[in-house]
């Protein structure tokens, strides 16, 4: 049975028989390969780009390619709107028909073409020229006529295509995907984008959810908070951890200021080390100058201050932000009931 034009005779000349999984392996190595080389071959014309496209006078990206070049240039704008770059699609096809409205004066247009001779693309070259819209070009071919019209090229390299094929498109939209994450997530980092940025372009869902929480948040209300003062012996150090419930007790000092830490953990250690334990003060066996937080850190910020440690942490002082005194003792069990 025929699939449209394709008949078997003509499938079983274009498809020599292969399993399954050594094509899917070869399409891998084939990607792979190609995104190496395109990243061994990033030079200053990457760092331009993202000059231009996060110093453009407007702050607006237009978008545009055809076929599967095309779905790349929707998926660059997709990312960099969610990345707090305004950025909007304009099909070629329809450009011509009235949808050209969409580019203002000075928009920075970002043209995905691989051969770079794409008719439907290069027709808008004239309009982009005339509305002063700096053109940068993401193909596969430098010398073509669309790197020649534009600004910056960014070049992702003339790829076999994956599957054995020469085409469709594969290996060629994969590096050409990379290119355009790689320019949103440098254009982002350029323009300091941060949790609170997004959280504000994310409202729903998980990743809005983990971006706009704070460690108020998530405290419960009843959070403990168990002290004690730097001249404390150890036996009311470990007396206060077991009734606070946290796991760790924060040491204060003179100012009421949190000048240290004490935990579950470095009484186990101590305890090991032997030497009177308990008969010696706390300042002698605690954490001194501890990570913090304060109740208005976001959260995924306490959550990485917790595991970017040697040893990580499960537990973290929340202290008042002006004078450094403790209101809470965050729990990592805080942040994983947060869903975080």
């Amino acid at each position: 049975m025929g699939n449209g034009a394709c008949t078997r005779r003509d499938r079983g000349a274009w498809y020599p028989r292969a399993m399954p999984r050594d094509v899917a392996r070869a399409v891998f190595r084939s990607a792979l390969d190609a995104l190496e080389r395109a990243e061994a071959a990033l030079d200053a014309s990457f760092d331009a780009a993202v000059d231009l496209v996060a110093g453009g006078r407007t702050g607006r990206v237009v978008t545009t390619g055809m076929g599967k070049s095309g779905d790349v240039a929707r998926k660059l704008a997709a990312t960099l709107r969610s990345t707090c770059t305004p950025a909007v699609y304009l099909h070629p096809g329809e450009a011509a028909h009235g949808d050209l409205g969409l580019v203002g004066a000075g928009d920075v247009v970002v043209a995905v073409s691989h051969s770079g001779r794409t008719p439907e693309v290069l027709d808008l070259l004239p309009a982009f020229a005339r509305l002063r819209c700096p053109v940068v070009a993401l193909t596969g071919s430098p010398r073509s006529a669309l790197a020649r019209a534009a600004v910056v090229v960014l070049e992702a390299g003339s790829p076999e295509e994956g599957g054995g094929l020469g085409f469709p498109p594969t290996t060629s939209a994969t590096v050409a995907l990379v290119m355009g994450d790689a320019l949103a997530m440098a254009v982002a980092r350029r323009r300091v984008v941060g949790p609170a940025d997004l959280a504000v372009l994310h409202p729903g869902g998980s990743l809005g959810r983990r971006l706009a929480l704070r460690v108020a948040d998530v405290l419960p209300r009843t959070a403990a908070n168990p002290t004690v003062p730097w001249s404390a012996s150890m036996r009311e150090a470990i007396s206060a951890i077991g009734e606070g419930g946290a796991g760790a007790v924060s040491v204060v000092g003179s100012g009421g200021e949190v000048a240290g830490i004490l935990t579950d953990g470095d009484v186990r250690r101590a305890v090991l080390r032997g030497g009177g334990l308990l008969d010696g003060g706390v300042a002698g066996w605690m954490t001194r100058g501890p990570v913090t937080v304060e109740p208005q850190t976001p959260a995924v910020e306490a959550l990485r201050r917790m595991e970017d440690r040697p040893t990580q942490i499960a537990v973290l002082p929340v202290v008042e932000p002006a004078s450094g005194r403790p209101l809470a003792m965050l729990r990592l069990h805080d942040l994983v009931r947060a869903g975080l």
